[in-house]
């Protein structure tokens, strides 16, 4: 989800739910120690419950981060063990690293030792790497992971291609094989699997939460946000009031885009990732329309909402 959870789509998602945990994108761990830490790691307490996504396969490395993201206060600290992008292979990190578990468990155990109890250490990979569909190579790097301390493990139904395919491709060709995830958690019962992949609905939701401990949502509730919203009655058990409603949202997310805005932040950074919010509804494309029309984004941000809120009435 590179350049898409950031910490203003974060926020956004969390005025929907307030019980999902959030996932920032995948940060280096070189651009952690060697760059603009507060960039990368910063994040408003709404956004809470926050995990902190890295990708590396130093296990120093890998520690120093950890204990940066304790400073932070993130609730969790993931280990990406899924990305096949060609650049992160060159880095020597991402879903490469299925095929050395030994240097994952150390990794772990390194970041387990950096942060004790006080930070859960968890693991996302694929069921398997290129043309390796034997389920016996993801049980064998659950197991050995799981030596170095990881008690949680998200699992993307498909296998990485690691040559020949785009990353675009990654998520849509090499078939969800679900049934192999439900497997994993029945041969490790002490430890939580989450679901990844595929999912669209809450049908769907529900299938693989009577399997498994949890499902993660990537690109779903990025482009159909306001399924969201249903999550904590529907799936979390929580106690809901009054779901929210999109004008309330969009009040929240002003008043978060005058505050930001006064930081310095572009309001179009904020913006873009909410021109899903009225979907479906009725005036929905003439509202996206003024939010991101390129001579609309130098306007301040209460100008930009009253524009489009104009239009969406007016549609």
């Amino acid at each position: 989800m590179l350049d898409w959870t950031d910490r203003h789509c974060r926020y956004f998602h969390r005025q929907l739910s307030r019980g999902a945990r959030l996932y920032t994108e995948m940060v280096t761990t070189g651009a952690l120690l060697y760059g603009d830490q507060a960039r990368h790691l910063d994040f408003d307490p709404a956004e809470q419950p926050l995990a902190l996504q890295l990708g590396g396969s130093e296990p120093a490395d890998l520690a120093a981060c950890a204990r940066l993201a304790l400073r932070w206060g993130y609730a969790e600290v993931n280990l990406n063990c899924g990305c096949p992008s060609p650049r992160v292979q060159r880095g020597a990190f991402g879903a490469c690293l299925m095929g050395e578990p030994e240097l994952v468990r150390d990794c772990v155990a390194a970041m387990r030792d950096a942060v004790g109890d006080a930070l859960p250490v968890t693991v996302k990979h694929r069921i398997g790497i290129d043309r390796i569909e034997d389920y016996g190579f993801m049980r064998d790097f659950v197991g050995t992971v799981a030596e170095g301390g990881c008690r949680l493990f998200i699992v993307h139904a498909r296998n990485a291609w690691l040559d020949g395919l785009s990353p675009k491709d990654n998520r849509e060709v090499p078939p969800l094989r679900p049934e192999l995830v439900y497997r994993l958690k029945r041969e490790f019962p002490h430890l939580g699997i989450v679901l990844n992949g595929g999912v669209r609905d809450d049908a769907a939701v529900r299938e693989h939460l009577a399997q498994v401990d949890g499902v993660m949502i990537g690109r779903e509730a990025y482009q159909r946000p306001w399924w969201l919203a249903s999550w904590d009655r529907l799936h979390l058990g929580l106690d809901v009031a009054q779901e929210a409603t999109p004008e309330a949202v969009e009040a929240a997310m002003r008043a978060y885009c005058d505050r930001v805005s006064a930081q310095g932040v572009a309001p179009f950074a904020v913006v873009r990732h909410m021109l899903g919010l009225w979907k479906g509804e009725p005036g929905a494309r003439m509202w996206r329309q003024a939010m991101s029309e390129p001579r609309h984004r130098r306007l301040p941000a209460t100008e930009l909402f009253q524009l489009a809120a104009q239009a969406r009435l007016a549609a």
